[in-house]
This record gives C-alpha cells, structure tokens and sequence, in this order.
C-alpha cells in the first residue's frame, strides 16, 4: 500500500514526478508553434516576391549603371553619389513637395467623401443600399488601367464626352478644350480618377463600422438635442477613431505610390509639371536609362513612406496604451 501511494502521489516508482508535455500555460509546443508554421509559406512568398527585388533595388542605387555599363555588363560601385546628385538636385525636391501636395490634397477628398457616401449606406433602406453597394463595387473592381483609359476618353479634346456636356449646357469654349494642357486641368483629372476609385473602399469600412456602434448611443444624443454634425463628432468619431487612423494612413500609402494614374494619362507631363515620385524614378530610371539614379528616388520614396508608417504606428500604439 506504500508503494502504491508513493507511486500514485510521486508519478514514478521512485517518487519522481512525471514531465510534462505541456507548458505552464496548458498548451503543448505544437499548439503554441501551429500559428508560426501556418504564416511560415506566406512569409518565405513575401520575401522572394518582395525581399529580393527591394535589394536589388538598394544595390543598383549604389551603382553607376547607364546604357553603358547595361551594354557591356560592367558593374561600377559609385557609393552615395545617386543619393547626393538627387538630395542636391532642385527637380527632385520640386516633385517631391508635389507629390506631397497630390497625396495630401487627394486624401482629404477621398475620406471626406468615403466617410459622407458611407454614412449614407447606413440611412439607405435595404434595396437602394444595394445598389448603390453594387455601383461602389464595380468602380472598386475596375483595373487601374481600364479606369485610365476610360477617363482619357472622357476628357479627350475632340471626341470627349465631357467637352461635349460642358458645350451643351452654355460652356461653348469648353468644345475643344484640351485637358492635358495645363498642369492644373490634367492634375484635375487625376484626382478625379484616384477619389473615384478609392471613395469604394473607405465607404464599405465606414458602414462596417457604423455597424458596430449601439443604437442606444445615437438615441442618446438626440434626446440631449444633438444634431447631425454633433452626432458624429460626438459618438461616431469617437467611436471608430481608429478605422479613421488607419484607412487613412493605408490612403496616403495608396496615393503617395499612385503611378498608374499619373503616367498613363499624360506621363507626368505637360512639361513634367504632374510627375511624382514613383513616376520620376521611372522617367529617370527606365525611359532615361539612368538605372541608378531611378533606383535611388525608389529607396528614397520607400524611406519616406517607412517614415510615415513608423508615425503611424507610433499614435496607434499611444492610443492602445490609453485604452
């Protein structure tokens, strides 16, 4: 009978517990590695399709490599040269601070009106809030480049459907009006193309998360006599402050790197007045065949949006401390 309660208190026969196989926690080693395993093929994919062309692209930055070199397969180091050419060059700091200005100008609009039409899918009664959702989808679904062609043929000079519009309600000057012939005409029909393909997503995550917020809240204000704009400054903004944060920190990434758009309706042009940054690494890089000039402005664009992404998650993890 001893023995028999050594064994069963010890969990051995020489009173020595047994290991094991689970931690302090309760789960084993292989439930605690399942989810690393699981995101271990799409992480090894993200590194060969991502990781090594963004290497590629900071070793070329640091070479001279022109037609030259292209030609006759010379590799010449040239160090922080491309860096410095393009820090000092009045061009470069020319489209940058337009770039700035695009980005800023295009976020505003496309969470102004993202956050106004997702409101209004939360008013809609069933059916209307159906079409409507099937009307965001197809411009949301359309490809970049089917959206620029079609809005090239828009804004043509001679055949466009919206000089023929503007003609037929009093506009007459407008018949023939060539939109790609100021900076401002064609930056106009850019932005109109950008805010028109990305107002989808912002109104889709607005109602999603309007859907979260409990009636009673909104009940609550109107009995204090809130009305609409003081509704959603008071419980709506507050409510889905981080939707807002992080649509539209994903927005500025979107525009910030919008190339597309930008060269395919007049290719930075007239006279280079609409190029951004992604646009002139191109221009420099490929169309000029400057392969490490245009690969520098990419490390550099990419440095600047990594700036904008570690302030970005610099308020969010303020904000998660707060909550």
């Amino acid at each position: 009978m001893a023995s028999i309660e050594t064994s069963a208190v010890g969990g051995g026969a020489n009173g020595t517990p047994k290991k094991s196989a689970r931690s302090a926690d309760g789960r084993s080693f292989g439930a605690k590695a399942a989810p690393y395993l699981l995101l271990l093929p799409a992480t090894v994919a993200t590194l060969a399709l991502l990781g090594w062309p963004l290497l590629k692209t900071v070793l070329l930055s640091f070479q001279n490599l022109n037609r030259r070199q292209l030609v006759m397969h010379l590799t010449e180091w040239n160090g922080f040269d491309n860096y410095k050419e393009q820090l000092t060059d009045p061009d470069f700091w020319a489209v940058t601070g337009r770039t700035v200005a695009f980005t800023l100008v295009n976020v505003v609009l496309i969470m102004a009106g993202g956050t106004l039409v997702g409101l209004l899918l939360n008013r809609l009664g069933k059916w209307m809030r159906l079409v409507l959702s099937v009307g965001l989808l197809m411009a949301w679904a359309m490809p970049v480049v089917a959206a620029t062609t079609v809005y090239t043929w828009l804004f043509d000079q001679q055949w466009g459907v919206v000089n023929w519009f503007l003609d037929k309600f009093g506009w007459h000057s407008m018949a023939d009006y060539n939109w790609m012939s100021d900076q401002y005409s064609t930056y106009f029909v850019i932005i109109l193309l950008i805010v028109w393909q990305s107002i989808p997503f912002v109104a889709f995550n607005m109602y999603a998360g309007l859907t979260t917020i409990p009636k009673e809240l909104y009940e609550a204000a109107r009995m204090d006599g809130a009305g609409a704009f003081k509704i959603f400054g008071s419980v709506v903004f507050p409510s889905l402050k981080p939707f807002f944060l992080a649509t539209t920190f994903l927005e500025v990434i979107w525009v910030f790197k919008a190339f597309t758009q930008v060269y395919a309706i007049n290719a930075g042009g007239p006279e280079n007045l609409t190029r951004n940054l992604p646009v002139h690494a191109f221009l420099e890089g490929s169309s000029g065949q400057h392969y490490g000039v245009g690969s520098a402005i990419a490390v550099l664009t990419i440095l600047m949006l990594v700036a904008l992404m570690a302030y970005y998650f610099r308020i969010m993890l303020k904000q998660e401390d707060e909550l």
